[in-house]
């Protein structure tokens, strides 16, 4: 969220001279986005950022996309899918293309190395547990429903203080709130389902001074790289600019409404390059005496639309479950299963919570989606004596 923050100590003056206490020059990194015209942070470490004592290769960590023969909708139960590694070693991507990739993450062992992503932004849905993103801007503590994005470049590890559950959206390019919610300053204006006093800062700056061995992965062009420090790379001072991360929970966002049925983009919380990121909360129906509040039934033909079902009976759909994910592809109509239209006339309200996932581009299926498919998700909107067959 690109409004100006400040931490720790700094001079008063950037690109001058600025001292410790022994005499020694604190020494000033400049990290910004775009050359040097996107938004960009000034930090002062203890040590110069490029002192690294050695480098190697760790691996490729490109998703393993497979081809489908069919063009169909289609339903994946993460929650089947095995936990285990730490919070960015135990990712499982799901879908992707070259804008965007998702993916879920049950970790079951701490980070004993620090990460950076210097492919784009990431942004962590938190579905379960409880935390913190330690980070080289300070520290953010997490809870269930939280998004946690962290730009690109930022070094971080994550420390879970309660067994956690997260949903990974990793971007090549920046996210950001819609540019419709924000006036030509960047404010969030009046009719913005949030506003800056829902976001949350890094909350404190530790600064590290001890020395040591130190590891910090790099993942760059779906490579993953491996950097050795002598010291820990948490040891800046101070930092000030409008880049860092932030933590925004999905229980903040206030719902659009309307008379009938308001289509998707009233449910967009972030903006990427050629997708979106939609949050489905718990919210009044429409209000018209006769609105139907179930969705029409439409045509993805330029996009594609995933769901990961957070909590609640989502109104639109059967079979569903916590942690489920489905794909409804560009080409191909979809709309609620059969009965949900009428069930939902006359309803007040719904307690569903969902995170929506839209693209522009179409998405690859990975080998590990495949190992959690549900395969009669697309016979689901048979009427039952057809699907039972």
């Amino acid at each position: 969220m690109a409004f100006y923050h400040r931490m720790g100590e700094l001079p008063k003056k950037r690109h001058t001279t600025f001292y410790k206490p022994d005499g020694e020059l604190y020494r000033e990194q400049v990290m910004g986005t775009k050359g040097f015209s996107g938004i960009q942070s000034i930090l002062y470490h203890h040590h110069p950022p490029t002192q690294v004592r050695s480098t190697w290769k760790i691996g490729n960590v490109k998703p393993e996309y497979v081809e489908q023969p069919e063009l169909q909708h289609q339903h994946f139960k993460t929650f089947d899918a095995p936990a285990g590694g730490d919070p960015v070693s135990g990712r499982r991507y799901l879908l992707g293309n070259s804008d965007v990739v998702m993916g879920v993450c049950h970790p079951t062992t701490a980070m004993n190395y620090f990460y950076r992503n210097a492919d784009g932004d990431e942004l962590l849905f938190v579905h379960e547990g409880e935390g913190e993103l330690q980070t080289i801007f300070g520290t953010i503590s997490y809870y269930p429903g939280d998004y946690l994005v962290i730009p690109i470049g930022t070094t971080y590890r994550i420390e879970m203080k309660t067994p956690s559950r997260f949903l990974v959206i990793e971007s090549q390019n920046e996210i950001v709130p819609p540019k419709r919610y924000r006036n030509e300053h960047g404010q969030l204006l009046e009719h913005s389902p949030f506003c800056e006093r829902d976001i949350r800062v890094p909350e404190r700056l530790d600064t590290h001074v001890e020395a040591g061995e130190f590891e910090v992965r790099v993942k760059r062009k779906e490579n993953l790289y491996g950097y050795l420090f002598d010291f820990h790379p948490f040891d800046v001072v101070g930092w000030d600019g409008y880049l860092y991360p932030y933590a925004l929970s999905i229980h903040d966002f206030e719902p659009i409404t309307g008379r009938v049925h308001q289509p998707p983009p009233v449910h967009q919380t972030f903006a990427g390059q050629n997708f979106v990121v939609c949050s489905f909360v718990p919210r009044l129906y429409d209000y018209h005496p006769q609105a139907i509040p179930a969705p029409y039934f439409h045509s993805n033909v330029e996009s594609d639309e995933v769901l990961y079902y957070v909590d609640g009976n989502f109104m639109s759909r059967k079979g569903i479950y916590e942690g489920s994910i489905t794909l409804h592809p560009m080409g191909i109509p979809h709309g609620p299963h059969p009965g949900k239209i009428e069930a939902s006339i006359g309803k007040k309200e719904t307690k569903e919570l969902a995170v929506m996932l839209d693209t522009f581009q179409p998405l690859l299926v990975t080998k590990q989606a495949l190992e959690i498919e549900d395969p009669h998700y697309m016979a689901s909107w048979l009427p039952p004596e057809s699907s039972s067959e």
